[in-house]
C-alpha cells in the first residue's frame, strides 16, 4: 500500500456515529494498529485543510487510556472545553476538525487519563514546528516549499552516495560551528547558515555534511540526543521551509546531507512523549527495558506495534519532505544489548534468556528494508560500539540492513596509539595494524568525531604529544591516515584546521586560529587530502572491498613504519602510502612495488605548505629492479617525520 498522498476522506465515523473529517483511512488505522505504517505524518498531527468550504484544521493523536482528549491552544484561550477531539473507533486515535485554526496557530492537547485522575498538556507527537525552547507548544504548519535540486535528486544515486563514491563527512553542530559575537553571540540561522557552509565545504573539498540532530530539544547542552520534537526541526535557527532551504542549497552545491537521528532514547520533559496519556505508551513500561540509566532517558518500546509506526514514519519523513541523504543511527549498540549500561539484576533477558533485544533487532532491520525499499540512493548509517556482526550486511544474510557503519573501534586504537610518546609507540604498533584484521567485515565509516572533543577529552590537537610543531605534525599524520585507509571519512568541525580549545556547544569555533600559519596548513591539507580522496579511484573505489588493499610493510614496529598501496578496481590507479610515527626523518626506505617506471609523489604532510619542515622526495622516485616485499621492484623513499606521503604510479612511465 502506498501512502505517497494524503487522503482527505471526510466521512469517517466517530465513536458517537457522527460524521468527523478525517485524513485517516481505515487501511490506515489497520497499519498503524499492525506496526507496518511509514507514512503516518500525512495522517496524525495538525493539517490545515478546507472542508465545505471552511478553512481549518484537522488534528489527530494516539492516545488510547485517555478519557479525554481536547486541542488547547491561543484560539481558544487555551481551555480544554472548546474543542474536544473524538475517539476514532478501538484505534487508540482521537480526531477532529476545527474551523477557523490555520496556518501559525499555537496549540497542544490537554489529555486527561483513565487512571488516577492524571492530566497533563502536551506537545503534539507529530508537530511540524514547534515553539522555540523552553516554550513548548506545537504550531500549526505546512511543509510547502518549492525545491530547487532536481538536479541532484536525480543523479544522486548513481554518482554521490554509492558504496563506490568518496564519501568525506564534515560533522557540523548547528548552533556553534559560526557564532555571530556582535549580536550577543547568538546562532546563525538556516539561512544564514546556506552560503557559509556551502561556500566552506565546497572550498575544502567534503562530499557531504552530517548534521548533529536537528530536531526539537528543550535542553540545548544534549547537542539534540534527547528529542521531543521527532517531525519538526529546531526552531532555534528558523522554520521548517528555512531548513529545507539550507539543504536545497547544500544540494544545488553539489554537496550531500546526512542527518543524525535518535530511535534509542528521548527525555522525560512533561510536554513530550514520556508517560503520553497517563501510561507508558511510547517508552516499555519495565524500568529495566523503559529507562536509560545512562541519560535519564526513556527507551522506546520496540515491540510495540504503533511505535513502531512511529519511529519508522519519522525515519522516512526526513527522506521525504527533507529530501536528506542519509540518516545516522545513534547508539544503536544501546538499542541491541538488554544489559547495555547495566548490572547483574537491573535487564531483563529476552525469551531465549540471552542479551540481545530481539524487539530492537527486528525494528532495526524493518527499518533499513523500508528505507532502502523507499529511498534506494540513499544511505544508513549505524553509530554501533560493539562486535556485533553483520550491522551493514543485507537483512535477508541475516544482517542489520545499514549501508555502513562507524569504526569506533579504530578511532580508539589510533588516538590512544597516537597519545603516545612516540619513544614508547614501537611497543604498540599492534594498536595500528589490528584494524586490517575486520576492516571487511563491515563497510565502515572512519570516525574522529564529536564524541572525542568533548567532555574533558580535548580536542584532537591538544591529544598530540610534544610540542607545538609535533602536535601540528602529528595531527597531519593522523588525518593522512585516515585518508589513506579503507573507509569513509568523517571529521568534526574544528577538527579540520586544528582548534585548540575542546568543543564548546556555546560558543563558535576557534576561527581566528587560521591568521596562524600552522592551522591554515592543517587547513589545506585537509582540503588537498580531499582533492585527492575525490580524484584518485584507488583511495574510494574499493573502500569496502579487500581487493583494494595490500599491505607492503604492516611489521616494522622497531622504527614505527607503516606502508600499504591501494588499488582501484581495474588496478590501473595505484596508490602507496607511507606512514612515519616516530619525529625522525626515514631515509633511504625500501618499498617493494609491483610496477616499474616513475612513482610521483602525490602529498607529502611536511611540506612547507603545510607548516612542515620540507623533508620530501623531489617531486617522485623511480623504481629500481631490486626486489622487496614480495615484489621484483622497489622504490627507495624518505619518510619524513611524524610524516605521511602519498605516492601514485605513472602509468606514462613504465
Amino acid at each position: 500500500m502506498s501512502h505517497d498522498s494524503t487522503r482527505r476522506s471526510f466521512g469517517a465515523s466517530s465513536g458517537d456515529g457522527q460524521a468527523v473529517p478525517s485524513l485517516l483511512s481505515e487501511t490506515d488505522v489497520y497499519l498503524f494498529n499492525e506496526g507496518t505504517h511509514v507514512r503516518l505524518y500525512q495522517h496524525l498531527g495538525a493539517h490545515p485543510l478546507v472542508v465545505d468550504g471552511q478553512p481549518g484544521t484537522y488534528f489527530a493523536v494516539w492516545a488510547p487510556n485517555a478519557e479525554r482528549v481536547a486541542v488547547i491552544g491561543d484560539f481558544n484561550g487555551w481551555d480544554p472545553g472548546r474543542h474536544p477531539l473524538r475517539p476514532r473507533g478501538s484505534s487508540g486515535i482521537w480526531e477532529g476538525f476545527i474551523p477557523g485554526v490555520g496556518h501559525g496557530a499555537l496549540y497542544k492537547y490537554r489529555i486527561v487519563s483513565r487512571y488516577h485522575g492524571y492530566q497533563v498538556d502536551k506537545a503534539d507527537p507529530f508537530g511540524f514546528y514547534t515553539e522555540t525552547p523552553p516554550q513548548t507548544a506545537s504550531i500549526v504548519w505546512d511543509l510547502d516549499y518549492a525545491w530547487g535540486d532536481q538536479e541532484w535528486m536525480a543523479t544522486r544515486g548513481a554518482q554521490r552516495n554509492t558504496l563506490d563514491a568518496p564519501i568525506a563527512i564534515y560533522e557540523v553542530h548547528l548552533g556553534s560551528w559560526m557564532r555571530v559575537p556582535e549580536e550577543g553571540n547568538r546562532s546563525l540561522s538556516y539561512r544564514e547558515l546556506a552560503p557559509r557552509l556551502a561556500d566552506y565545504v565546497t572550498r575544502l573539498g567534503f562530499t557531504h555534511v552530517e548534521f548533529l540532530p536537528v530536531m526539537e530539544h528543550p535542553f540545548f547542552g544534549s547537542w539534540g540526543y534527547l528529542i521531543t520534537g521527532y517531525f519538526a526541526p529546531s526552531s532555534r535557527y528558523g522554520t521548517p521551509q528555512d531548513f529545507m532551504y539550507l539543504i536545497d542549497y547544500l544540494h544545488q552545491r553539489g554537496i550531500g546531507v546526512i542527518l543524525d537521528w535518535v530511535p534509542s532514547h528521548f527525555p522525560a520533559d512533561e510536554a513530550g512523549l514520556g508517560f503520553f496519556d497517563g501510561t507508558h505508551l511510547y517508552e516499555h513500561a519495565d524500568p529495566r527495558k523503559g529507562f536509560h540509566p545512562d541519560w535519564n532517558s526513556y527507551i522506546f518500546n520496540y515491540g510495540r506495534n504503533e511505535v513502531r509506526s512511529f519511529l519508522l514514519s519519522n525515519a522516512l519523513f526526513w527522506l521525504d519532505r527533507y529530501h536528506a541523504d542519509g540518516l545516522r543511527v545513534d547508539a544503536v549498540a544501546s538499542m541491541l544489548y538488554l544489559d547495555y549500561s547495566r548490572r547483574e539484576g537491573e535487564w531483563i533477558p529476552n525469551e531465549y534468556g540471552g542479551r540481545e533485544n530481539l524487539e530492537a533487532i527486528s525494528f532495526l532491520r524493518r527499518l533499513n528494508e523500508e528505507v532502502y525499499r523507499h529511498y534506494p540512493d540513499v544511505q544508513t548509517i549505524a553509530e554501533e560500539s560493539t562486535a556485533w556482526p553483520q550491522v551493514s550486511r543485507p537483512t535477508y544474510v541475516g544482517g542489520l540492513g545499514f549501508g555502513m557503519k562507524w569504526d569506533m573501534g579504530w578511532m580508539h586504537d589510533t588516538l590512544r596509539y597516537l597519545s603516545r610518546d612516540p619513544i614508547h609507540r614501537r611497543y604498540h604498533h599492534h594498536e595500528l595494524t589490528f584494524r586490517m584484521l575486520y576492516a571487511f567485515t563491515e563497510n565502515f565509516v572512519l570516525p574522529l568525531s564529536h564524541d572525542e572533543v568533548t567532555h574533558g577529552k580535548g580536542s584532537l590537537l591538544a591529544k598530540m604529544p610534544g610540542d607545538e610543531w609535533q602536535k601540528c605534525a602529528t595531527l597531519r599524520l593522523l588525518l593522512g591516515y585516515m585518508y589513506a585507509q579503507p573507509g569513509k571519512k568523517l571529521l568534526f568541525m574544528g577538527n579540520e584546521f586544528g582548534q585548540w580549545q575542546e568543543w564548546n556547544h556555546d560558543t563558535s569555533l576557534q576561527w581566528d586560529l587560521l591568521e596562524q600559519p600552522w592551522h591554515q596548513g592543517i587547513q589545506r591539507w585537509v582540503q588537498d587530502l580531499n582533492r585527492l580522496y575525490r580524484q584518485r579511484p584507488a583511495l574510494h573505489q574499493l573502500d569496502f572491498d579487500p581487493a583494494g588493499f595490500v599491505w607492503i610493510e604492516p611489521g616494522d614496529a622497531a622504527r614505527s613504519v607503516l606502508a600499504f598501496m591501494r588499488q582501484d578496481r581495474d588496478q590501473d590507479d595505484l596508490v602507496v602510502a607511507a606512514f612515519n610515527f616516530t619525529p625522525v626523518p626515514r631515509h633511504n626506505y625500501i618499498l617493494g612495488v609491483p610496477r616499474p617506471g616513475y612513482w610521483r609523489e602525490l602529498l607529502n604532510s611536511d611540506a612547507v605548505d603545510y607548516g612542515g619542515s620540507g623533508v620530501g622526495n623531489l617531486g617522485g622516485v623511480t623504481a629500481n629492479p631490486v626486489p622487496a616485499h614480495g615484489h621484483w621492484r622497489s622504490i627507495t623513499i624518505t619518510i619524513p617525520p611524524l610524516g605521511a606521503v602519498f605516492f601514485r604510479h605513472d602509468s606514462q612511465s613504465g
